[in-house]
């Protein structure tokens, strides 16, 4: 997640100092987030098949690749084939990134003990810490461009990703299952009415997240602190690398401590299904007041950032709460014996909601700026709740 982190702010940031359009730069991730869609898919089916151990090693090895690949990145191409090219690189960085984090999620389940409480307590802790270290990859992404620039960046990463390797392979639990070659693929679609509609809700809320995240907000900013074509890149990188690293660690902390802001001592399992109806009910009422007081104040670029800023904390407290809820209800819906399969397909959900996401972030940024990135992701959010109303509070559903 660090090194993930870290590529996401290098890759922007780079190419958006080369003269990328938002739109361009969605193109960059929108293959990333289509791997994603296709690894989460058929990666819990792999998983259940050749075992957790194979596809978390191959997504750490298939992030070295990536890394080199792009290293191989020639300045003299033209504009369109640099497109292009990015763009399957992205794309196997993806791969890496999903087959990762579907592996260490599903891990959970196996290792967690049946106290109450511990899968919440276990689950939102991997989760927090996870996006803790892709938010200090975005200070660290920042931080590498603006002092060793964009090759010398890339080499230290793979040096870092081969390290991490080496260490997984060496110390990695010997106990998990290793697989189960009669899993057919036809078994990957989940038959739970809670996952599906879960799943459902999943590319909504992460759709809502990167409609501003991926691509409006750090270019937003980059413009905000660009003040003249004289200034250097530098500056304008380590600020925009800052600031969306305190945001995603400030994000990952609040995961962390999903269980005690919600009481969870005094929650029943069918209650946290309500904990998540009201918590993303929270997050639509608040992104519609701060979408019109950001359009009210729109005239004064000061105010307009200030406002931005706010929004950023307080969304990120609300999402990283319904984040950790989702995070748990998926694990306690599913069965020990599915739990690949159906983490696979609640996270190739969440991946079809970041392509979106990115899509429409690029888009309505290029047309619109911050404040149509921030309407696009309301109705999303809208969509979310929908959904999340449909979850089931029954002894069935866990």
């Amino acid at each position: 997640m660090l090194t993930d982190g870290a590529l996401r702010m290098i890759v922007l940031l780079h190419f958006h100092s080369m003269g990328f359009t938002p739109i361009e730069l969605a193109y960059l991730f929108l293959v990333y987030e289509l791997a994603g869609i296709i690894t989460n898919y058929f990666g819990g089916w792999l998983a259940s098949r050749f075992g957790l151990k194979s596809t978390l090693f191959s997504g750490l090895s298939i992030q070295i690749v990536s890394l080199t690949l792009l290293l191989m990145l020639d300045k003299s191409w033209a504009l369109e084939l640099s497109i292009i090219y990015v763009m399957i690189v992205q794309g196997f960085s993806g791969i890496a990134k999903d087959l990762t984090k579907m592996s260490s999620k599903s891990v959970v389940k196996f290792i967690s003990s049946k106290k109450k409480g511990n899968l919440f307590k276990l689950v939102s802790f991997l989760t927090g810490s996870k996006n803790a270290l892709k938010g200090l990859g975005f200070l660290v992404g920042g931080l590498l461009l603006s002092t060793i620039g964009f090759e010398p960046s890339l080499t230290l990463m793979i040096l870092l990703l081969v390290g991490i390797l080496t260490i997984v392979m060496i110390s990695i639990s010997s106990e998990l299952p290793s697989g189960n070659k009669k899993v057919r693929l036809s078994d990957i679609r989940s038959k739970s009415r809670n996952i599906n509609y879960l799943s459902l809700a999943r590319v909504f809320l992460f759709g809502s997240r990167d409609v501003w995240f991926v691509v409006g907000v750090p270019v937003y900013f980059y413009s905000f602190f660009s003040v003249s074509e004289q200034q250097t890149n530098s500056t304008p990188f380590f600020i925009v690398g800052s600031l969306m690293a305190i945001w995603v660690i400030f994000y990952g902390i609040v995961q962390a401590m999903g269980p005690s802001i919600i009481n969870l001592k005094i929650k029943s399992e069918q209650s946290l299904v309500n904990e998540s109806k009201k918590w993303c009910k929270f997050l639509f009422i608040t992104l519609l007041i701060f979408t019109f007081l950001i359009y009210l104040v729109s005239k004064s670029e000061q105010i307009q950032l200030i406002i931005t800023i706010i929004l950023l904390i307080t969304f990120g407290f609300i999402f990283a709460v319904n984040s950790s809820l989702h995070s748990y209800l998926i694990l306690k819906f599913t069965k020990k014996e599915r739990v690949a399969l159906d983490v696979g397909f609640y996270y190739m959900a969440n991946a079809f909601g970041r392509f979106f996401g990115t899509l429409f972030s690029g888009i309505s940024y290029q047309f619109g700026g911050i404040i149509v990135c921030l309407a696009t992701s309301t109705i999303m959010i809208m969509i979310n709740v929908f959904f999340t109303n449909k979850l089931s509070i029954n002894k069935e559903a866990f």
